[in-house]
């Protein structure tokens, strides 16, 4: 059985219905702070949906668990599903920024990763969906 992606699918897309609302009224905070929020469990969503796909490919997915974060997004580029490992410790330090402050220029600077997050999690929907096309 392939790893279900309509959750991810999901929030991917409302990740996008608050980037896309933000671009029409960029000075709404509100609409700015949804979008980190989205982000925040979009990211969450895409590592874990990237770890499942990997343990289901392994020979030893015991192994996997094993694995930190950097090691999984090394692993998830070599198998193509994430294009720049780096960009995705990147995502990790814009996710942890918001889970411990708040502070409006760090919000900014999350809300413009969470921009560039949104294209990158779409690759990895996709990517996923070619190994799992029924799900």
């Amino acid at each position: 059985m392939g790893v279900i992606l309509t959750p991810l699918a999901r929030v991917i897309a409302s990740l996008r219905r608050g980037v896309d609302r933000s671009r029409v009224e960029p000075e709404d905070e509100e609409v700015r702070d949804a979008v980190i929020q989205r982000f925040e469990y979009t990211y969450e969503l895409c590592w874990r949906m990237l770890k499942r796909q990997i343990e289901q490919e392994s020979a030893t997915p015991t192994e996997v668990d094993r694995l930190g974060f950097r090691d999984l997004m090394r692993v998830g580029a070599e198998r193509g599903y994430i294009a720049d490992p780096e960009a995705w410790f990147r995502y990790r330090e814009a996710r942890n920024v918001t889970s411990h402050t708040y502070d409006e220029a760090k919000a900014k600077v999350v809300y413009r990763t969470a921009v560039t997050f949104l294209d990158d999690a779409q690759r990895l929907y996709d990517a996923l969906l070619r190994r799992n096309p029924s799900a």
